[in-house]
């Protein structure tokens, strides 16, 4: 049951700030470094499993351990090493093997994947203390 207390508090966190990343903050910075690579809508299925998978990742390797030892700073450190760990393995991926795969979207999205995945951990470990 914890797990998917946790797994909810964190999904709605995580969807809020992607969302707004995307569509608000970095949506014309996606679109000028790789626009030629995008579609025009979305894959949703895609994007919904990708929160599935990521989200139960984060949840199991980071949050509970954080929330059963009680200690925040677990959450950050642990979510600051997986956020970069998962966002590297894409990114890097894609650097090595897409053609023309801007080297300034690898630098953003490793730093916005750690601090994404920084900011769900603490946020879902402090929010858990509540429910």
């Amino acid at each position: 049951m914890e797990f998917l207390k946790l797994y909810l508090i964190a999904f709605v966190v995580f969807l809020v700030i992607d969302i707004l990343w995307l569509s608000v903050f970095a949506k014309k910075f996606y679109e000028k470094h790789l626009g030629y690579l995008m579609t025009k809508t979305p894959k949703y299925l895609a994007a919904a499993l990708f929160y599935l998978v990521f989200i139960a990742g984060l949840v199991y390797f980071v949050i509970m351990p954080a929330v059963d030892a009680g200690e925040v700073t677990k959450a950050i450190l642990s979510g600051l090493l997986f956020g970069f760990v998962t966002y590297a393995t894409y990114d890097l991926t894609n650097l090595a093997t897409v053609k023309d795969w801007p080297i300034t979207i690898t630098i953003v999205d490793l730093i916005w994947g750690s601090v994404l995945t920084t900011t769900i951990s603490v946020a879902t470990f402090y929010i858990s203390s509540i429910f």
